[in-house]
């Protein structure tokens, strides 16, 4: 098992980061050969997912959406004002895994993978793990 660490800053209280291009960048040596790579965020109020990257409108939509559906202010009980960003964290989740075959994630034609900031602007890390196969 290979293992890399990506450090990300964001700019937003909610805000979802393309990593795909960026993991091929950094962690080349990472994805040598067939496998499976996971990513996982480790954070609370933060997640990871799989969508389309193409047209910016679906990642803006998926933020509206979940800001419909998980308010920031409701009958929340926890004292730092973050509820809802927990909620949209474990709704999205916190990990993916994608096939990589000859070095090379296999996403589909559209696919991203995206970090998912719920509570920033944070300094936040994406942890790499590939298996191979």
């Amino acid at each position: 098992m290979r293992t890399h660490t990506l450090d990300l800053k964001t700019r937003a209280r909610t805000e979802f980061v393309p990593l795909s291009a960026r993991i091929v960048a950094e962690a080349a040596d990472l994805l040598a050969g067939s496998g499976a790579l996971f990513v996982y965020v480790p954070h609370t109020t933060a997640g990871v997912c799989v969508n389309e990257g193409y047209d910016p409108d679906v990642v803006g939509d998926m933020a509206r959406v979940l800001d419909r559906i998980v308010p920031w202010k409701a009958d929340y009980r926890h004292s730092e004002g973050n509820t809802a960003a927990h909620v949209k964290a474990a709704l999205l989740g916190t990990s993916v895994t994608v096939p990589v075959q000859d070095s090379k994630l296999k996403l589909g034609r559209w696919q991203e993978i995206f970090f998912c900031e719920f509570d920033g602007p944070r300094s936040r890390t994406v942890e790499l793990q590939f298996l191979p196969g």
